[in-house]
């Protein structure tokens, strides 16, 4: 589970490579794709930088006042296929297992950016995360690289 903006997120664990301190990625020249940030550099080797705020029409300008306790953001380092992606979060929760049966369909009144790419929504403690398609955001991901 992570969060961009105010939105709690999941994926499955499958996609997730590693975990890795925030980087500030560098442009791409000619490059002006929505959701492509830039690369950066993770232990020598070269992720292209994806935001998920953009992709996914999430504001991510609200930082630690939205959850109103420390936070610090991280790259998460994800694996579709055969490329890399490095997507930066607000916070990272960890990993949480749920039963199938708790999945609840996502509420009519979320954006629709974000809710075509949504599963189902679990809850956990006093949050609840989006489950997002590994499938769709995959796709979305490679689309944007093109």
């Amino acid at each position: 589970m992570f969060r961009i903006g105010r939105e709690w997120l999941s994926l499955p664990t499958r996609m997730f490579v590693s975990v890795a301190p925030i980087a500030t990625p560098h442009r791409l020249p000619h490059r002006a794709s929505r959701g492509l940030s830039g690369i950066v550099n993770v232990g020598g080797t070269l992720y292209p930088c994806m935001s998920l705020a953009a992709l996914l029409g999430i504001d991510d300008s609200e930082g630690e006042a939205a959850t109103h306790r420390h936070t610090f953001a991280r790259l998460l380092l994800t694996q579709w296929e055969d490329q890399a992606y490095a997507l930066p979060v607000a916070d990272l929760h960890g990993i949480l297992r749920y039963a199938s049966a708790s999945v609840q369909a996502p509420a009519a009144t979320i954006n629709k950016g974000l809710s075509r790419f949504l599963t189902g929504v679990i809850t956990h403690d006093d949050m609840r995360i989006g489950m997002l398609d590994e499938a769709l955001i995959g796709y979305q991901l490679a689309r944007t690289l093109r």
